[in-house]
């Protein structure tokens, strides 16, 4: 009998995704697989993890004994700040005019908006009216009148040291000895925390200046 030809056989594939999609057809989309997700950004404004707390700040005695400095020459200690050298001002005027010139200063001193227990005013002379009529109550007093602290005072040169000190003192060179005239200024000079003024003759002023301050 005639030999038939073997037909060939015809293998089945395995059913499933074709390796190579065919012409005008995408493969599908891979599905993810599933696991554990990635943790999401913090967003801004809200805290993210927490940061390691920073070391507690040294004090200022830790941080000296942290780090020396280089060794050197000890800075001198501050010298004591030296008091205050007041104005001088001086008002020429005969002795008896000298009073007069100090209570104008007064009045100018009171003027430009010096406190009356600023003022301290010492005469070499006759007191002031106003020394004489407070004395007339006792020295006891006239003193109080001082402590008090809220009124131009008046003293003579032979009491002007029991004076406190003043912003301005006043000198009315009114005639006295010429010791009261040292006393007076050297009193004044130590008791003036700004301004002193001198009121008599510009010639002996000079001189007890130089003499006694």
């Amino acid at each position: 009998m005639p030999l038939i030809p073997e037909e060939p056989q015809i293998h089945e594939k395995a059913q499933g995704p074709r390796a190579t999609p065919a012409s005008g057809r995408t493969a599908p989309t891979p599905r993810p697989v599933p696991g554990p997700r990635p943790a999401a950004p913090p967003r801004p404004g809200r805290p993210g993890p927490a940061r390691p707390a920073p070391p507690a700040q040294r004090t200022s005695r830790d941080t000296a004994a942290a780090k020396p400095g280089p060794a050197g020459p000890a800075s001198p200690a501050t010298p004591a700040a030296a008091p205050a050298t007041p104005q001088i001002q001086l008002i020429p005027a005969t002795p008896d005019g000298a009073l007069d010139a100090a209570e104008e200063a007064v009045d100018l001193l009171l003027d430009s908006g010096r406190t009356p227990g600023d003022v301290l005013v010492i005469t070499t002379g006759d007191p002031h009216p106003w020394a004489a009529h407070e004395l007339s109550f006792g020295d006891a007093a006239y003193w109080a009148q001082h402590d008090a602290g809220d009124d131009v005072f008046y003293a003579d040169a032979a009491v002007a040291d029991r004076a406190a000190s003043r912003a301005v003192v006043v000198v009315a060179l009114n005639g006295g000895p010429e010791a009261a005239a040292v006393t007076a200024l050297t009193v004044a000079h130590s008791r003036a925390g700004a301004l002193l003024i001198v009121c008599g003759d510009p010639q002996r002023i000079n001189s007890v200046l130089g003499a006694g301050v």
